[in-house]
Parts: structure tokens; C-alpha cells; sequence
């Protein structure tokens, strides 16, 4: 059995305002770039995994921009011991068990939703920011096999610069998926050209 989301009446609220607290006392600013068309249809968020303020950045450009009921996937053992997560939108997967099938056929049931957004990190571990690519794991096509309704592929890259200043600024690209194919080949392809798409506009930043 996996761990399933809540969303606590009081946590959960109070989770909001943590994540806007925590990210405004530690980033010298936040700037978004990224174009997305609202159709009122649940949204999967695909992301890079860089460390762990990840759910924090993606959770802060939901709350700003895509207002939806805020979900995520965590490994079974970190979730247990951040049980926290739970009552703020998190559950469960278990690599090399069979209940990975019951986490995959649950974020399809969260898909269902118009009001519900799912965070999936594609690369299924952290990775160092410096990685030149992402290789997706199978678990995204999986999920994407379940879905049976119209959903919307969002699309994240989060970056951050220190420049001259103490404390870094967060930078969070985002990009509709417009692609015809939901096989992982297919979504890594072009998860990578927008990833060094980003790259190169970040290098063309100045100190802000």
C-alpha cells in the first residue's frame, strides 16, 4: 500500500505560507520566465532534480502562477521520515516493489482532477546542476500510459546565481510540453532542448 496525499486544513495553508517565507528570507529575488496558456485542465510539472528546495521552488511557482492543488512523489523512506509531506500534498513510490504500479495508477487518478497539479522529477534522484542532459527513467511514460483525460505537460527548469551578491536569485523557466508523443523518449528530447535553451539564456544574464 502507498502512502497516499493529504491536505491538511491547517497544514497545508501553513505550508503556503512557509514555502513563501523560507524562499523570500533566502533568495535575493525570484524570476520567472516561460510562456503557458491557461485551459482549465489538471497539469503535470516535470522538473530537474537538483537538490532539495525543488518542491519548494515548484510549489512556490504553482501558488504565484498555476494555482492548483499542489501534489508530489517522494520515495517511500524520505517520506516516512518527513512525514510532514504527507499532509501537504505528498505520497508515495518504492522503487523495486510492486507498489510502484499502485503509484503510478494513483498520480493518474490525481490527473483526473481540473484543480489538481502533479510534480514528477523525470530523473528519478538529484543530479548535480552541472549535468549537460537528463536521462528519464520509464515511470513518466508509465504514468502518462494511465492518463486518459486531456492534461497539460509543464515543463521546469530551475537555476539559480549568486553574481556578486551573498545570497543567490532563483531563476524558474517553465514551458508547455507542445509535442504530439507521450513516450519518455520523446518528453527527455525535449525536456534537454529546453534545458539548454535555458542554460544559454541564463548565461546571457548580467548581474541584476
Amino acid at each position: 500500500m502507498i502512502i497516499k496525499a493529504q491536505h491538511h486544513p491547517i497544514i497545508y495553508p501553513f505550508f503556503k505560507f512557509y514555502t513563501k517565507w523560507k524562499i523570500s528570507r533566502n533568495f535575493r529575488f525570484v524570476h520567472f520566465s516561460g510562456d503557458y496558456l491557461e485551459k482549465g485542465l489538471p497539469l503535470l510539472f516535470i522538473a530537474n532534480h537538483v537538490s532539495w528546495w525543488d518542491g519548494f521552488w515548484v510549489f512556490y511557482l504553482n501558488l504565484k502562477l498555476f494555482k492548483r492543488k499542489f501534489h508530489f512523489m517522494m520515495l517511500e523512506e524520505q517520506l516516512r521520515k518527513y512525514s510532514f509531506f504527507i499532509k501537504t500534498g505528498g505520497y508515495s513510490v518504492k522503487k523495486g516493489n510492486r507498489s510502484i504500479l499502485e503509484s503510478i495508477q494513483y498520480t493518474a487518478g490525481i490527473l483526473k482532477e481540473q484543480g489538481n497539479a502533479v510534480l514528477l522529477f523525470p530523473q528519478g534522484k538529484i543530479q548535480s546542476v552541472y549535468m549537460p542532459s537528463f536521462t528519464f527513467e520509464k515511470g513518466i511514460e508509465k504514468v502518462l500510459e494511465k492518463v486518459e483525460n486531456k492534461i497539460q505537460i509543464i515543463f521546469i527548469v530551475n537555476m539559480t546565481d549568486y553574481f556578486s551578491y551573498p545570497k543567490p536569485a532563483l531563476f524558474i523557466y517553465y514551458r508547455e510540453y507542445s509535442g504530439n508523443s507521450f513516450k519518455g523518449s520523446a518528453l527527455q528530447e525535449e525536456y534537454n532542448s529546453f534545458y539548454h535553451s535555458c542554460i544559454c539564456e541564463q548565461q546571457k544574464k548580467n548581474d541584476l
